[in-house]
């Protein structure tokens, strides 16, 4: 009953949306236009924008200015958006994004902005061969083509968390990404798929002769979502949420995944926390590929001497302290190790070491989640999962029990979700 819609000619394969709380706005991106909506009444549309490109992603740079992407018949292009009152115009300085945006729609890619530095990951060719992390704009640096780094990931989500607030050790920012890829790790029949987390330095500016103008802080651990007593892995991730608490330390990743294998229709829900991501990264074994006799490559976790300061860390009050101010002066040797294991041998666990919330009979597509204050005046995270059916449901983890408290049908046929978006303030 208090569903607003909006529905209009013009509106066909919308592909991104983006909540500005500030100008109480919705941007809608899809094929050839971008709207701009009432976040009061969605139903009321403010401005529109005509352009010849399939809109994959806006960005918000500020109130007044938006970083739009699409791919623009298999030529990748970027350009700014321009607000003026209830006119939007793009600001016609549209540059090759290769790298940037997708070649095409049904790609997965995951990107965000950061005081001017765009972090995009997505593929920069267009059989979709050259899997890429990049940072464009200042400082271009990208990851290596190689398996070893990437091996035909499916990417889900990439968030920055400001790890260098109120932070004892000097340490820098982080760009976390959320993914899936065929594992390199495990000897199989079959092409066993994993979900990844990988993490790479916000200030890492390349290597001075190994890896140069490629990131030198590119780590990746699995992400494990099962039931450890039933060896029942839920191994790709379908879709990220990260609640941001006021300090950096207190906030979680909360992920959706699903089963490679088996006939069941079961979803699960599982939420990472900072300190244990941390752990992995910063304390773990690396593992790295080796060549065993006539055999071909196995993995193996590094037991030898690990270089100094650690390969893969940001360049922290440690780091200085040897005379180490960018990534440009690591020395030659940690550059070698990390180019070599950038696997961890440890996976990040999820809290409780279990699923949160396991559904049989939906397949959930995304997820976001609120804190909320109680009439008890506890505080609980509250999630809303959407379904491949376009059912959106609620739920909330108490007493060490999830329950399900709300279903709600958004669309009259069953269709999949494919955005949501949270109003915090409303």
């Amino acid at each position: 009953g208090n569903v607003n819609t909006f529905m209009t000619e013009g509106l066909s394969n919308v592909s991104t949306l983006l909540v500005n709380e500030e100008t109480n706005t919705l941007f809608v991106g899809g094929r050839d236009t971008v709207f701009a909506l009432d976040l009061n009444n969605i139903s009321r549309e403010v401005a529109r924008m005509r352009c010849q490109n399939y809109i994959l992603f806006i960005h918000k740079i500020n109130d007044s200015d938006l970083y739009v992407c699409g791919t623009n018949a298999y030529h990748p292009a970027c350009d700014h958006m321009i607000i003026h009152g209830t006119n939007l115009s793009l600001q016609g300085r549209a540059e090759e994004s290769r790298g940037k945006c997708p070649f095409e729609p049904t790609l997965k890619y995951a990107s965000v902005f950061v005081d001017g530095e765009f972090y995009s990951a997505t593929s920069n060719n267009f059989l979709g061969t050259e899997p890429i992390i990049l940072r464009s704009m200042r400082n271009p640096v990208r990851t290596e083509f190689t398996t070893w780094w990437l091996n035909e990931p499916s990417f889900v989500n990439m968030e920055i968390v400001h790890e260098s607030e109120s932070n004892p050790r000097g340490d820098d920012d982080k760009i976390y990404v959320f993914f899936t890829e065929t594992a390199v790790e495990f000897e199989f029949y079959d092409k066993p798929l994993v979900s990844r987390i990988a993490r790479i330095c916000r200030g890492d500016v390349g290597g001075k002769r190994l890896l140069q103008r490629r990131w030198t802080s590119f780590l990746k651990s699995r992400l494990s979502c099962s039931l450890p007593e039933l060896s029942f892995h839920f191994n790709i991730v379908q879709d990220i949420f990260f609640l941001r608490r006021r300090k950096w330390q207190d906030s979680i990743f909360y992920g959706i995944f699903s089963q490679q294998w088996g006939r069941l229709e079961i979803s699960a829900v599982c939420a990472y926390s900072m300190k244990d991501i941390q752990e992995v990264f910063s304390k773990g074994s690396y593992k790295g590929p080796v060549t065993v006799g006539h055999f071909p490559v196995k993995w193996m976790v590094y037991r030898g001497e690990v270089p100094v300061p650690r390969p893969g860390a940001c360049i922290d009050n440690f780091a200085r302290s040897l005379g180490y101010n960018t990534s440009s002066d690591l020395p030659d040797k940690v550059l070698q190790f990390v180019r070599d294991h950038p696997l961890m041998d440890n996976s990040v666990n999820p809290m409780g070491n279990r699923p949160l919330l396991l559904k049989r009979g939906s397949n959930y597509t995304k997820i976001v989640v609120d804190r909320v204050t109680g009439l008890d005046k506890q505080t609980y995270d509250v999630m809303f999962l959407g379904t491949d059916a376009g059912y959106l449901h609620k739920a909330f983890h108490c007493d060490g029990e999830t329950f399900i408290v709300e279903e709600l049908q958004l669309f009259g046929s069953p269709e999949p979700i494919q955005s949501l978006q949270l109003s915090a303030e409303k």
